[in-house]
């Protein structure tokens, strides 16, 4: 079923049909026709998460300090007025409001048509709510969040039934540094002003956000560099100048590497870095002076525990003669480094894409995601296969409970699983 054709010719007809998919679908029956697949993806996660269909749930608002402090350290605030610009004044004539949320659902901006705004008030709408998606159901700021792709929600697609009166369509909003989620941009309105062409225009003002943020990052790359060229110039040994994320403004004396993995916590120092080995850390004007130390890089007694026991705080720690460091992992990069711990032996890219989508031909998608994980990885990650150095000892540390913690990239039947090869462990209780 073509939803947004369907609602632009009869609106009304459509939320029929949706209310009635909706109660098909939660009561277990035959749906007169299915649910498109990434609404119908959401409502399984609703069920299993156990989001209330009939009332969902409101968490408390964020206090008015909280709410300045978040804007205040926010990155979308660099792009509020990208985002006014390009969606208010239309949102405000069509009677929709402008939400912005950041990477944790919390609306942090809400403008556009009074009237709107008082009825999206009623439905705990606010400024300080928090709109995830395992919060309140199916919605336009916590699903694009969980699918990292722009998603308009129309009448009874969404899970709880007092959203069933609005339509919206939300886009997620990603720093081009490192790929991370930021935050969602959402238009909201009554259902009688949903337009087909809604989602199109607010992930277009998305994409004109994250370019903006994209010359943000070069002119302060530029800065960096004009900064750090005199002091390079004084250097004989390899060194080069990184932005406080790691990307590189300016090399001497070795090959030019485009983003250096730096620890979550930077200080001044002698720190041991995946792609340098031994390094000292200067801070500079906008970034770090990194010098490279003589002695080779190591890969010998290298210990690696990979950390799944929190969903929302997965992690990969190495720790060595050299010392140790320790990295968040985005849900995707946990996933593969989950498979290789598993198949110590290796994978392919086509067997990877088949464990994570299902499809044995997104092998694209998968060498670009190993790519970035080689970055941070270096010479304890290899390649064909991909697989983690025979000299590494890693360590899993899985939540408890029988449950995997990515049950799509487990073969159904255990009896498919490898068996735990020499130097991996499954530690919950650790």
């Amino acid at each position: 079923m073509d939803v947004t054709h369907l609602a632009a010719v009869d609106t009304a007809r459509a939320a029929r049909v949706l209310d009635e998919v909706r109660s098909a679908a939660l009561s277990g029956q035959r749906a007169p026709v299915a649910p498109r697949p990434v609404i119908g993806q959401s409502w399984e996660r609703m069920l299993r998460s156990g989001v209330d269909p009939d009332r969902g749930l409101r968490s408390g608002l964020l206090s008015c300090e909280e709410v300045q402090r978040r804007r205040e350290s926010s990155t979308l605030r660099h792009v509020l007025p990208v985002l006014r610009e390009g969606l208010l004044s239309v949102a405000d004539v069509a009677h929709h409001i402008m939400v912005v949320a950041d990477e944790e659902g919390r609306v942090l901006w809400r403008e556009g048509s009074p009237p709107v705004l008082r009825k999206a008030d009623g439905l705990g709408f606010e400024i300080g709510a928090d709109w995830r998606e395992d919060v309140v159901g199916t919605n336009g700021v916590g699903t694009p969040a969980v699918t990292r792709r722009p998603v308009q929600v129309f009448a009874s697609e969404h899970f709880v039934r007092s959203h069933a009166a609005w339509t919206c369509a939300g886009a997620p909003i990603t720093d081009p540094r490192d790929g991370r989620l930021i935050g969602v941009v959402d238009v909201s309105g009554p259902l009688e002003t949903m337009h087909p062409a809604t989602l199109a225009w607010v992930d277009s003002v998305a994409k004109l956000a994250e370019a903006r943020l994209r010359e943000r990052h070069v002119r302060s790359l530029e800065r960096l560099r004009a900064v750090a060229a005199p002091v390079l110039a004084r250097i004989d040994g390899r060194a080069l100048a990184v932005d406080r994320q790691g990307w590189t403004a300016a090399v001497t004396g070795m090959p030019y590497l485009e983003r250096l993995t730096l620890p979550k916590s930077v200080s001044a120092g002698m720190r041991w870095l995946p792609a340098l080995g031994r390094c000292s850390l200067e801070p500079l004007a906008g970034g770090w002076l990194v010098r490279a130390a003589d002695e080779p890089v190591t890969r010998a007694a290298t210990r690696i525990v990979l950390d799944l026991r929190e969903p929302r705080r997965r992690s990969v720690e190495v720790s060595g003669g050299a010392g140790s460091w320790i990295r968040e992992l985005s849900p995707r990069h946990a996933e593969l480094l989950y498979l290789l711990a598993v198949h110590r032996a290796g994978r392919g890219a086509a067997d990877l894409a088949r464990d994570v989508f299902g499809d044995p031909a997104r092998t694209v998608t998968v060498r670009a995601e190993m790519s970035r994980v080689r970055r941070y990885l270096g010479p304890l990650l290899d390649h064909r296969p991909y697989r983690f150095a025979e000299s590494a000892s890693v360590e899993l540390l899985l939540p408890d409970g029988p449950d995997a913690p990515f049950p799509h990239a487990t073969p159904s039947d255990p009896a498919d699983l490898p068996p735990v090869p020499p130097g991996v462990h499954a530690a919950a209780d650790r």
